[in-house]
């Protein structure tokens, strides 16, 4: 029988205080978890788990997969994983590839799958009346962001820790904001967390933007072991851009900052 396991102290410290920062989950929120069975969603999964017993507000968690039907794998494996959890779980089949295979070359894919595997989510949410959708991007995906952005589009940008989206019905929000991928990984192997493969049909062909914007990062951290304190700060503005109550970046201290905020205050562990 599955049981929450407790993440580690530095993942509930930094997710906590993301948490409260960007005024994340208010009281009665009903958070609907995009679960792809990586390591990145799975250990949000366990985070929040954690934080329902102990937050100062009361909030509902489920779960969603988006299934694109690839043929690659079969994330139906989560399903029993869920439910010894007692976390909700809609499991969505959609034709994603096949739809895109019809109407788009292979350069547009990404692009095509991200706006319908959100718009499932959404779509779920609302069937299902949750009021948030919580994603497990963490620090490491927003710095490469970021860089993308500035390297190929010519903007300071990066994925934003709380929003609304343009419909106003739901928020999205982000917790990992301040988590580094190597804590999450090490949360991951050492509570076995049942990862499932990738099944992108892309990861198989030419390298993306990506990897090549985590090489710099990663070749950059090994001469300035402080790179992405620095980073969080040229991000907090970008991040913090979406909702009038979620502060800027004069508003909101960075993590390890000596005075937290009084909401930071009542999420730590």
């Amino acid at each position: 029988m599955t049981q929450p396991t407790r993440p580690s102290r530095s993942l509930i410290r930094c997710t906590g205080r993301a948490i409260g920062d960007f005024r994340m989950i208010r009281e009665g929120d009903r958070l609907l978890l995009g679960l792809s069975g990586g390591k990145d969603s799975l250990t949000l999964l366990h985070l929040l788990l954690y934080f329902q017993t102990r937050a100062p507000v009361h909030f509902e968690l489920g779960a969603v997969t988006i299934d694109p039907q690839t043929g690659l794998t079969d994330k139906r494996a989560l399903i029993p994983y869920l439910d010894d959890l007692k976390v909700p779980y809609h499991y969505v089949s959609e034709p994603i590839l096949e739809r895109a295979e019809k109407h788009l070359d292979n350069h547009s894919y990404c692009a095509f799958c991200s706006r319908m595997r959100r718009g499932l989510i959404y779509r779920t949410a609302r069937e299902h009346g949750y009021t948030a959708i919580a994603l497990g991007q963490h620090l490491d995906d927003l710095a490469e962001s970021f860089l993308m952005s500035a390297f190929n589009g010519g903007r300071l940008k990066t994925m934003k820790a709380h929003y609304r989206i343009e419909s106003g019905d739901l928020r999205v929000i982000r917790p990992l904001v301040y988590a580094r991928e190597r804590q999450i990984q090490d949360f991951a192997h050492a509570a076995a967390l049942p990862i499932q493969d990738e099944n992108c049909p892309t990861r198989y062909g030419t390298p993306t933007q990506r990897p090549r914007m985590k090489a710099l990062l990663a070749r950059e951290e090994a001469d300035n072991p402080h790179l992405f304190k620095s980073l969080v700060r040229t991000l907090m503005p970008l991040m913090s851009v979406g909702l009038d109550d979620v502060p800027q970046a004069d508003e909101a201290d960075a993590p390890g900052a000596a005075n937290p905020t009084e909401a930071v205050v009542s999420w730590k562990p």
